[in-house]
């Protein structure tokens, strides 16, 4: 299988001098198409700083970055906005639709930044599969949280992006809808060969997980028995 992202000794400091801290010592961390990979550990232990690195959307202090085989590190801004888009999708702890616009319209926005036309059928089809195709008149103050999260997962695939970044996607759900909204981030990374990183501080989501890594010092340290 396919490296879809790729990181080598990765490091990432905040501050300077006495303030100087290190987030991230020389980290090493890889995944594959298809793979669903869960990042566990408590609050304040680096894992969305982590996230938004592999993204994109901060730098690291030194190191490397490939999604799918390019450099992400060595591209300029405009250059990281494109790749971005394309190939990432971004699953935030709270669903960030625009609350003005109904669930089919959320997807209209994303076609109008892309420049690309989907077709009314592509929308639907991908609406249907996460279970939520009659709730495509709907506005987000009319779903339940679970219902809001479907649709955040919805949003990001839509682009047909190769890696799929959730950054505590369960945090603000009950047990059954946090259970419903893994279980289909797994379905998409094993059937539609996504590269999917998951963290979570919620170690009961994690037993769909192909592998697990707990956030430990600066550093990944891949679970054996979970």
């Amino acid at each position: 299988m396919k490296d879809i992202l790729v990181m080598n000794q990765i490091v990432k400091t905040f501050g300077k001098d006495k303030t100087k801290i290190t987030a991230l010592k020389g980290l090493d961390f890889r995944v594959k198409e298809g793979e669903f990979i869960s990042i566990i550990g408590p609050s304040g232990s680096g894992k969305s700083t982590f996230l938004t690195i592999a993204g994109g959307l901060q730098n690291p202090t030194s190191g490397e970055i490939l999604i799918n085989e390019t450099d992400f590190t060595s591209l300029n801004e405009k250059q990281r906005a494109k790749l971005r888009f394309k190939d990432i999708g971004f699953i935030l702890q709270s669903s960030n639709l625009i609350p003005f616009l109904k669930v089919k319209e959320q997807f209209y926005l994303v076609d109008k930044v892309s420049k690309q036309k989907k077709e009314k059928e592509r929308i639907e089809a991908l609406l249907a599969s996460l279970d939520i195709l009659d709730l495509q008149d709907k506005y987000p103050r009319d779903l339940s949280g679970g219902e809001r999260q479907r649709v955040a997962i919805a949003r990001a695939l839509f682009n047909n992006p190769s890696l799929i970044l959730a950054d505590e996607p369960t945090a603000s759900l009950d047990t059954d809808h946090a259970y419903e909204v893994v279980k289909l981030l797994v379905k998409e990374a094993h059937e539609k060969k996504k590269a999917t990183v998951m963290v979570t501080h919620d170690a009961r989501m994690i037993q769909w997980s192909d592998r697990v890594y707990r956030m430990e010092d600066g550093q990944l340290i891949e679970e054996t028995d979970f």
